[in-house]
């Protein structure tokens, strides 16, 4: 189940790109431009690339910490893993019914992380301009704790994981998702763009999410009774 997982994942991470041009556009346009103009092209395409590797390492963090996490509640408290699996399945439902904007109860979920946000979002101002790779890993690394719905959504498999290592590649096979429509961005290809933000397209992607949900629901349903 858990190559599955690790397959889906990645298609989660790329069917809710849209919602990460629209969330991380904006701030993969701020960072490409934060490159010092006397880099030039090739060096450019390293610097942006070495923002995702730092952006997915993040996430792939925060996945070991969630299913390290889940593996302490399963062994020591005894939370069985397909109650975890049914949670993580309802929040993919929410996520479908987020990005097709019919429902929004993520962006209170996203809240919970501005807390943590405002303390680090202040810290890229010690790595512009941008000179070399090493500071556009850290400006990478700190752009993954930017509240965010999908990831947060994401982060619940790696939760029903029940262990470190899974809980990291599944967020890591999230990450690599997300990075054609991000990449693009901040290479200057817009092409991607429009079909990602296209409201239509964007809510074929949200039911198909939706419906994995729903099988993802009975799934765990069936491993709990």
């Amino acid at each position: 189940m858990l190559s599955i997982d690790y397959l889906s994942a990645f298609i989660i991470g790329l069917l809710g790109s849209g919602h990460c041009i629209g969330m991380c556009g904006g701030i993969t346009t701020m960072l490409t431009s934060a490159i010092s103009p006397q880099q030039k092209g090739s060096d450019k395409f390293k610097l942006v690339s070495a923002y995702h590797v730092g952006r997915i390492f993040t996430y792939s963090l925060i996945g070991a910490i969630v299913g390290f996490s889940s593996s302490i509640a399963i062994k020591s408290i005894g939370v069985p893993l397909g109650f975890l699996r049914l949670f993580a399945a309802v929040f993919l439902i929410l996520l479908g019914l987020y990005l097709g904007q019919w429902l929004m109860w993520l962006s209170k979920v996203e809240k919970i992380g501005k807390f943590l946000w405002r303390y680090l979002s202040p810290l890229s101002k010690r790595f512009i301009p941008i000179n070399n790779a090493k500071q556009a890993l850290a400006l990478g690394a700190i752009w993954g704790w930017l509240p965010c719905g999908l990831v947060y959504s994401t982060l619940t498999w790696s939760l029903a994981s029940g262990n470190a290592l899974s809980g990291a590649l599944i967020m890591t096979s999230f990450g690599l998702g997300t990075l054609p429509a991000l990449l693009s961005i901040s290479l200057g290809s817009f092409g991607i763009k429009s079909l990602l933000t296209n409201i239509k397209f964007k809510k074929i992607m949200a039911l198909m999410i939706i419906l994995y949900g729903i099988y993802s629901l009975m799934f765990a349903y069936q491993q709990l009774f």
